[in-house]
């Protein structure tokens, strides 16, 4: 199943970054960049320096020097995360552009990548709140309730898994089909943010 190749990978991605458990470490990818592995730990990988972004960021003694800078780098980051996930649903477009659609076949609310987006998130809420349940020094009432919540969140995981994975048999099968709008997001566009292009003039 490709949610349980692709959960493989994301484990892989935030396991290699806690051996540092730094944000500025170098990043390099194990996968060939033409094999969708590459893609997958690359999307993970952003989302796991990014999770310590935001965690950086709500330190109440943040200089705002420091604070700005992270807040951009967190923008770039989602940039980069949305384009990621526009070429991993490239690779599923490419992977079933000879399946004929049945004449009922119906569409899907969001694309392939956007689920397995989330299955990335969520493998990183998953990998934390074992961190949590089992942190030294934490209460018993700490420990028990972030069990409860893994609890949930590997729920959540066999739930999404299923539902990636049948939407892409469904798509093989011709019963749902792919139509991918790009997220054309316009406040880093300085043809299309009115802040940044009124400050080109």
């Amino acid at each position: 199943m490709f949610s349980q190749f692709a959960f493989k990978i994301f484990e892989e991605s935030i396991s290699k970054y806690h051996e540092l458990d730094d944000v500025y470490q170098p990043f390099h990818n194990p996968y060939p960049k033409d094999k969708i592995e590459h893609l997958l730990y690359r999307k993970n990988w952003i989302d796991t320096v990014q999770w310590h972004y935001e965690d950086i960021i709500r330190d109440p003694e943040i200089d705002p020097v420091d604070a700005l800078d992270l807040k951009r780098k967190i923008d770039a980051s989602n940039q980069d995360r949305t384009d990621t996930v526009e070429y991993i649903d490239s690779y599923f477009l490419n992977k079933y552009k000879d399946v004929e659609p049945a004449t009922n076949a119906t569409i899907n609310s969001e694309s392939p990548a956007w689920a397995i987006d989330r299955l990335s998130i969520l493998a990183l809420k998953i990998y934390h709140m074992k961190e949590e349940a089992g942190r030294e020094g934490a209460t018993a009432e700490h420990k028990q309730k972030c069990q409860d919540k893994l609890q949930v969140l590997l729920e959540q995981r066999e739930d999404l898994s299923t539902a990636i994975d049948q939407l892409l048999t469904d798509i093989e099968n011709g019963d749902k089909y792919m139509k991918v709008y790009k997220q054309m997001k316009m406040y880093n566009d300085e043809e299309l943010n009115p802040v940044l292009y009124q400050n080109k003039k």
